[in-house]
């Protein structure tokens, strides 16, 4: 058993491909990137501070949230609270992977989670529900949007004039739609499935109206764990029987 513990190898090939298959979304968020490298200057925080805060966080909504925050005083435990709060779905997406990450080793998985992003998680859960098991997206996918997210920084703290309001082109509706094609793409779709994205889909865009700046985040990742949480799948035996009680 212990053999077998740690026993999936990440392929290095595949890595490579899959940093190829990314490569096209990454190229959206240099966009936004350069938006927060110039919102970044905007405030008067250094150019390297803005590169050295991309490089080390990596999470553009977090850190657009703590340039807003961002003033000659800086209220610490505030920042902290928003910056969770906005990252906390990375609870629930890390606990969504855990089937594809148990066999790693501990240095293995949490390295592979430094680079989890909402984009190539989406893309691996698709891929473990059509029956692949597939980490290196995680580990190669992660990549290139790290570096896309730098490049895309250090444009915008040197030249973010030509790309001022990335949203007047729609390209801030880019990610949530590859992010709908991903849930809704998937060859084994279930009503639990359906619902739970429904359901996280309401409950954000109901924050996002009602409650304050960015819980609409934590709203819709709740919502939509509860359901997966209290809505269970059948295990494959217990369909399996099922199955041949119809015939």
């Amino acid at each position: 058993m212990t053999a077998s513990l740690f026993s999936y190898q990440l392929q290095p090939h595949r890595i490579g491909q899959e940093f190829v298959r990314l490569f096209p979304i990454s190229l959206f968020v240099v966009a936004f990137g350069a938006a927060f490298g110039l919102a970044a200057t905007q405030k008067g925080i250094l150019p390297l501070e803005a590169l050295l805060m991309s490089s080390a966080v990596f999470a553009g909504a977090s850190q657009f949230a703590a340039i807003d925050m961002w003033n000659g005083e800086v209220s610490v435990l505030p920042l902290i609270a928003v910056v969770f709060a906005i990252n906390s779905r990375h609870l629930l997406m890390g606990a969504s992977l855990y089937p594809m990450l148990k066999d790693l080793s501990p240095g293995k998985r949490y390295g592979v989670l430094l680079l989890l992003t909402d984009a190539n998680w989406a893309v691996s859960a698709q891929d473990y529900q059509n029956g692949r098991r597939n980490l290196e997206v995680i580990l190669g996918g992660g990549l290139v949007l790290w570096l896309a997210w730098i490049v895309g920084t250090w444009l915008g703290v040197y030249f973010g004039g030509l790309l001022a309001d990335p949203q007047t082109l729609g390209l801030d509706m880019v990610l949530g739609c590859f992010l709908l094609a991903m849930a809704l793409g998937g060859k084994q779709k279930s009503v639990r499935t359906l619902t739970a994205w429904a359901v996280a889909a309401a409950a954000s865009l109901a924050a996002w109206k009602w409650l304050p700046p960015h819980t609409h985040v934590v709203a819709g990742a709740l919502a939509g764990g509860l359901v997966g949480y209290f809505w269970l799948e059948k295990p494959a035996a217990v369909k399996a029987d099922a199955g041949g009680d119809s015939e």
